[in-house]
């Protein structure tokens, strides 16, 4: 059975002291609740074991990335071996902001699984087309190719330990969301690429989040179609209030 999941994606957002405050606000409001959905917070490489300390295991902790390199001298790098010796049992992989802004290929990110994999971190990873391509209708090739060139060299085994998360990029931080039947229609597409490579089990066990602008006015609605199984979450999981709004949803 898939999971429902919420996690949150900090960003480059908080000091270490506002992070670890923010994280055990988090925590402490899950333990009034008992949610209908996993909830993870994914937080900046400096705050993952200082994090860790301070919440329970009720909340799961991601870091935001990781290398494409074991070890070595790759000044600034931190690697997947790294991010495990924290804690932390989840990371974030192929956002569009590294793709866009940091030269992320297909190639790199295969590699980053590789490594999430062989040091018992699970991927969340994300795919989404960016707004010429949602506009000129070729957002179904784009996404297909990103799950195509960077998962689909894994075994079923494998590709069924990955968490994917759809970011339409032209609704990331614009105030534009997906409608939810556009969410729904890039989901069960996603889900059925999946299937056609894989079989329809592990499709249907596949978890997919979206990542596009969620907050708690709209999650209700993004998360009763079938195909959205959570949601990845930015500016909304740096409030506490507002993120527990999501989990809420389910």
């Amino acid at each position: 059975m898939r999971k429902n999941i919420v996690a949150g994606n900090w960003k480059m957002n908080t000091t270490l002291q506002e992070g670890v405050k923010l994280a055990t606000e988090v925590n402490e409001a899950l333990k009034s609740r008992t949610p209908n959905c996993d909830v993870i917070i994914g937080v900046p490489f400096t705050h993952l074991a200082s994090v860790k300390a301070v919440i329970g295991d009720n909340l799961g902790l991601s870091a935001e990335n990781c290398a494409d390199h074991e070890k070595g001298a790759y000044t600034g790098e931190v690697s997947a071996a790294m991010v495990a010796s924290t804690g932390a049992k989840y990371v974030i992989l192929g956002h569009s902001e590294r793709r866009q802004y940091y030269g992320e290929t297909s190639e790199i990110l295969k590699v980053k699984v590789e490594m999430a994999f062989a040091n018992g971190l699970t991927p969340i990873f994300c795919i989404g087309e960016v707004l010429e391509e949602r506009e000129n209708g070729t957002y179904f090739d784009v996404v297909k190719s990103q799950i195509e060139d960077a998962l689909f060299g894994f075994s079923a085994e494998d590709f069924g330990k990955i968490v994917l998360a759809y970011e339409p990029v032209w609704a990331i931080g614009t105030g534009k969301t997906a409608t939810a039947d556009q969410a729904e229609e890039i989901h069960a597409f996603i889900r059925n690429t999946i299937a056609e490579k894989y079989g329809k089990e592990v499709a249907e066990n596949t978890s997919i989040l979206y990542g596009g602008s969620c907050k708690p006015s709209n999650a209700k609605e993004l998360f009763a179609k079938p195909n959205v199984d959570g949601g990845l979450i930015g500016g909304a999981a740096l409030d506490a209030e507002s993120f527990m709004g999501i989990v809420d949803a389910f």
